[in-house]
């Protein structure tokens, strides 16, 4: 079982797309829309995708200028994650929506956290795919969803040790994860998070 093997790993994250995102512009002169995901194991600062922690490892996608309100990426990347992610019920990882302006650079559409939980602790090679609600800067909802898709690619090699594949049992692990992001996350069986 991956549990028991204490070596990292690595997650494939597809960012596949989005939908319904909307500005708080209040303007008389609409904005063009032109998002961008941002990914992170650690917790984002307020201020944007890339202020404040320096040792936070930051992933983007690359700007959508064509799709609007509605982008598609596609981007994937792969993020190590330390073999104790399953273990604590804290863990997440950490996606904001951003649009890229000339102006005032970048403002945030939109923001969520997928729980390890959702995830869960699939076997090397599967896919989950994932929808999840975006939340206001304020943590409220907003009408945005964002798609992705989580495979555990591989097991990285620690100092001449060999990568252990998990075990061959046929778990259900590719099915669609419809949730919201949860501050202090705690399962709840038999409960849909919509």
């Amino acid at each position: 079982m991956l549990m028991q093997n204490q070596q990292p790993f690595l997650l494939e994250i597809d960012v596949l797309s989005a939908e319904g995102l909307q500005t708080s512009s209040s303007t008389l002169f609409p904005r063009r829309i032109r998002p961008f995901a941002a990914i992170t194991t650690l917790p984002p600062s307020p201020y944007g995708p890339t202020k404040g922690n320096k040792q936070c490892n930051v992933y983007k996608t690359r700007v959508d200028d064509e799709g609007g309100t509605n982008p598609t990426w596609g981007d994937k990347f792969h993020v190590p994650i330390d073999s104790t992610f399953f273990a604590n019920r804290y863990s997440a990882i950490y996606l904001q929506l951003c649009t890229k302006r000339l102006i005032k650079g970048q403002v945030q559409l939109g923001w969520c956290q997928i729980p390890a939980y959702d995830i869960g602790s699939p076997p090397v090679g599967s896919v989950r795919y994932l929808s999840y609600r975006l939340r206001a800067r304020d943590g409220s909802r907003s009408h945005g969803i964002v798609h992705l898709a989580i495979k555990l690619e591989s097991l990285a090699p620690v100092a001449g040790q060999r990568a252990v594949a998990s075990d061959s049992q046929t778990l259900d692990t590719c099915h669609t994860v419809i949730g919201i992001p949860a501050t202090l996350f705690t399962p709840i069986v038999g409960t849909v998070h919509v």
